[in-house]
């Protein structure tokens, strides 16, 4: 018998060993390890406390997106470092794992530095149009997850009293 200790054990009905829905597959966007670890604080089968947690962060990436698109305009690599340091934590809270090394790319060019924040980048238009493109990506990683997780709190959310 082959163990995993990656994420739940799915059966047929999409449950997890424990008969809670099971976190669906999500290749490397999302870190299960992390996200289990969430997942045990729930006290309830509907998963309210860690609920919360997710639709904070959905409510959170969405504000911290529109910040940025501001700081973009205005030029603020600054504010957009500190934007990017932000949704960063927020993400890796929670196993974002795309997101979150999206964002650390944003926060490393938003204090004109490369990609990995180890070489300096003195020209901030470079800095932006790289800011701008990390942050469509981010975007992109961010719509995925934000599915796979809403599809994952659904039958909760749907479930008949």
């Amino acid at each position: 018998m082959t163990e995993t200790t990656t994420r739940p054990i799915e059966s047929s009905e999409g449950k997890s060993e424990d008969g809670s829905p099971a976190l669906p597959e999500c290749g490397d966007n999302i870190d299960p390890l992390i996200f289990e670890q969430i997942l045990e604080m729930d006290d309830d089968e509907e998963r309210e406390f860690s609920r919360s947690i997710v639709y904070g962060f959905f409510e959170q990436a969405v504000a911290t997106f529109k910040k940025m698109d501001d700081g973009l305009k205005s030029r603020d690599l600054s504010q957009l470092s500190s934007l990017g340091h932000f949704l960063k934590g927020s993400s890796a809270t929670l196993g974002l794992t795309k997101v979150k090394d999206g964002c650390e790319k944003i926060q490393h060019y938003g204090a004109k530095k490369d990609d990995t924040g180890t070489k300096d980048e003195p020209s901030e238009d470079i800095c932006l149009r790289r800011i701008k493109e990390t942050l469509a990506l981010v975007r992109e990683q961010y719509e995925d997850v934000e599915k796979v997780l809403k599809r994952f709190y659904e039958p909760a959310e749907t479930a008949p009293e």
